[in-house]
């Protein structure tokens, strides 16, 4: 069984969690403190100090892209990534995107808005107002690939999806965020797609509570 080795609230975390419920794969909690991911026994699992990473039966992961495909590999239906090449490259694209300038951009916005509120830390005004105009930048393109269709990469749910949703619903519960997010009724309409779905709802709630109703 799949165990997620993460800090509720981390994008990272609830995608894995999304592509898991997606599957209909069974997965366990390994939480711990923030902070906890810069120290032993944490290092032995992922050497770079990020969250998450994923145990497997004595197999060890990390890279949250990796452990996207990972989980995908595990079980043959649904697919999360398409067979058709021009979109399977389109969502490693997106992927890329999210991973790449969507979260280093938004991070500011998100991590000082949501994050830091909950756990008592300063927040950084000048790093949010920083990230705004970069973050807008992030979201166009995404908005641009989504175009008119259901999905990012057509009319299924793919890990491009699973990539991005974390990011952008966290941005939308910031007025910095919801500013930038107003601009673009595609994806607006996309989010109120993607909250619509059981993995969606439930990896928003922590996983204790999840695991404990399963």
């Amino acid at each position: 069984m799949i165990t997620i080795h993460g800090v509720f609230g981390s994008p990272f975390v609830r995608a894995l969690r999304i592509a898991l419920e997606e599957k209909g794969l069974p997965w366990a909690w390994a939480p711990f403190a923030l902070g906890q991911h810069k120290e032993e026994p944490y290092l032995s699992l992922h050497p770079f100090g990020k969250i998450p990473a994923i145990t497997d039966d004595g197999f060890c992961l990390y890279e949250t892209q990796a452990m996207l495909r990972y989980i995908d590999r595990k079980a043959a239906e649904p697919a999360l990534m398409p067979a058709d090449p021009q979109r399977a490259a389109r969502a490693d694209q997106i992927m890329a995107i999210a991973d790449n300038y969507l979260w280093p951009c938004g991070r500011g916005i998100g991590f000082n808005r949501v994050i830091a509120p909950r756990i008592g830390v300063p927040v950084d005004e000048q790093a949010v107002a920083d990230s705004v105009a970069p973050t807008a930048v992030a979201v166009a393109a995404l908005a641009k690939l989504l175009g008119t269709q259901d999905f990012m990469t057509g009319d299924r749910l793919t890990l491009a999806d699973i990539s991005v949703l974390p990011m952008l619903d966290m941005l939308s519960l910031t007025p910095e965020g919801s500013e930038i997010l107003a601009a673009h009724p595609a994806i607006l309409a996309w989010l109120g797609r993607m909250r619509e779905r059981p993995s969606v709802r439930n990896s928003a709630k922590p996983p204790e509570k999840v695991l404990a109703a399963a």
